[in-house]
């Protein structure tokens, strides 16, 4: 369990650091654009990997 804190820890500040980003793309883009769209998709693996941890 001691070893899951840490990682958790990353994975959440990729979370904010991903959202800062793809908000940004947004802003210039459009949120319908390929680019936002990757960026989401991306966010979304993340988002999936972090609430893995919490059902454990």
């Amino acid at each position: 369990m001691i070893k899951l804190i840490p990682r958790k820890r990353i994975l959440s500040k990729q979370i904010k650091l991903k959202q800062h980003d793809m908000y940004a793309k947004a802003n210039l883009f459009g949120f319908t654009h390929p680019i936002v769209i990757a960026c989401s998709q991306e966010l979304d693996g993340l988002l999936n990997r972090y609430q893995g941890f919490q059902s454990n």
